[in-house]
């Protein structure tokens, strides 16, 4: 009975996703995006604004000098269809301990000062803040927020369907199962793709800005020593961090010309210089 329960949800299911809208990704990934850039936008910004109310900014200047340096040669790099100009990003350090990193629709980046222990040179960060625009270049933040509301969509659609078909006890079972099955096969796999896209874009950006895309791969073997408990990778929203050094290592043949043709044409960033000791 739940077997054919089951297939009926997931034909439910996979109804709803297929009228959702269908746009392609930087990498040529098919991807949902049910929200405008303008709304996207507005989203970001007031999330970047309430952020920066509630967090503590760091206000030491060499700090910020630093980071800046890196954020900019970066963003120079960002294709101009993708609707965002140098002058549209803006760059706020937290001051607080965790490494982490973001950036939001909107042209908002956030780097906390954590991460700065971490990253040890200007092209680990690079490596870090190229990671966090391909994010919103490649419209992450609204392809995971459309997979979402699909998902609920969905999930709304077969608890109707099944209200007058099976007893309640069946109903719970088969929505419960449902569930599962939506945020294991697909939300966190989705998730896994951004990380894996944003890696390679990011990879690509920070090489063309003249930054060494060896670092990326150097930068993640640092973090995976640092240890700590980590999901396996079924069930966590991130690669493996042994998937994600193998997966940059890879990529590192193909953007060594491109940073090597950057500094032939005079993008060579000098921000470690600024970098506080």
């Amino acid at each position: 009975m739940l077997a054919g329960v089951f297939g009926r949800l997931g034909a439910v299911l996979g109804v709803s996703l297929a009228v959702a809208g269908c746009a392609v990704s930087p990498t040529g990934e098919r991807t949902l995006l049910l929200n405008s850039p303008a709304q996207m936008n507005a989203m970001g910004t007031q999330s970047f604004e309430q952020m920066k109310a509630q967090l503590t900014i760091e206000q030491d200047a060499q700090t910020n000098r630093y980071v800046q340096c890196v954020a900019d040669a970066i963003v120079m790099q960002v294709p101009r269809e993708y609707g965002y100009a140098p002058q549209d990003w803006e760059l706020v350090v937290f001051k607080d301990d965790a490494v982490n990193a973001f950036a939001l629709p909107g042209g908002k980046i956030g780097v906390y000062t954590g991460m700065l222990k971490v990253a040890g040179n200007q092209h680990q960060l690079a490596s870090v803040i190229g990671h966090e625009v391909s994010h919103v270049l490649a419209q992450h933040g609204n392809a995971r927020m459309s997979q979402q509301m699909v998902t609920q969509l969905g999930m709304a659609a077969a608890t109707l369907a099944l209200a007058d078909r099976v007893d309640s006890n069946t109903q719970k079972a088969a929505v419960m199962a449902l569930g599962l099955g939506a945020q294991y096969g697909i939300l966190l796999p989705y998730s896994r793709k951004h990380e894996s896209e944003a890696d390679t874009l990011g990879q690509g950006l920070m090489a063309q800005a003249g930054f060494d895309p060896r670092e990326a791969v150097t930068l993640w073997q640092t973090m995976a020593q640092k240890g700590g408990a980590t999901p396996p990778e079924l069930l966590s929203t991130h690669p493996a961090p042994s998937t994600r050094i193998h997966q940059l290592d890879a990529q590192v043949q193909r953007y060594m010309p491109v940073y090597q043709q950057a500094r032939v044409e005079g993008r060579r960033p000098d921000c470690d210089r600024l970098k506080p000791r």
